[in-house]
């Protein structure tokens, strides 16, 4: 298993807790989605792409934005996976938050001065998994990937989420 990430603290906390063991190694890579060559070599020495893989980008593409084109980043880790590999994907939905929600998820980016949320609609998340076979029941919200058995039980979240398998 590699971990990416670019924050000091869980770079400090994958040094002290990330270990190889028997059933299985992990690596860490220090680095921002935007250095994808850098994720890609380092993930290399550890996985084996001429095998599927899975790749998870869990409320990670909100803070890419578009100016940067998080469309072309995910293509490019897609493009050096082989057929069968797995993509997951999570994301704000700025088509799931209703008046209330946007209202708060305004203050959170009002507060936060080093990070910017970018919410996107179902049509822009359907264009992260070009190439791959959405996974039923598609891209949805997160809640009705796996509803619970009790769905009084559960909110309405403002995230959009599928998995897709890469042709």
């Amino acid at each position: 298993m590699v971990y990416v990430d670019y924050d000091p603290v869980v770079l400090a906390h994958a040094r002290a807790l990330l270990t190889g063991h028997q059933a299985g190694a992990t690596e860490y890579i220090d680095a921002d989605l935007r250095d994808t060559g850098k994720i890609l070599t380092g993930a290399a020495r550890l996985l084996d792409f001429s095998k599927p893989v899975a790749v998870t980008m869990l409320l990670l593409l909100h803070v890419i934005p578009d100016s940067d084109d998080p469309w072309a980043l995910v293509a490019k880790v897609l493009d050096a996976l082989p057929p069968g590999s797995y993509l997951a994907l999570s994301h704000l939905g700025s088509d799931l938050l209703d008046q209330e929600a946007k209202q708060g998820f305004e203050g959170i980016v009002r507060r936060s001065a080093q990070q910017q949320y970018i919410g996107r609609a179902r049509e822009e998340m359907l264009r992260f998994f070009a190439g791959t076979d959405l996974v039923e029941p598609g891209l949805v919200r997160v809640e009705e990937w796996r509803p619970d058995p009790d769905p009084a039980e559960t909110g309405r979240s403002a995230l959009w989420c599928g998995l897709g398998v890469k042709r």
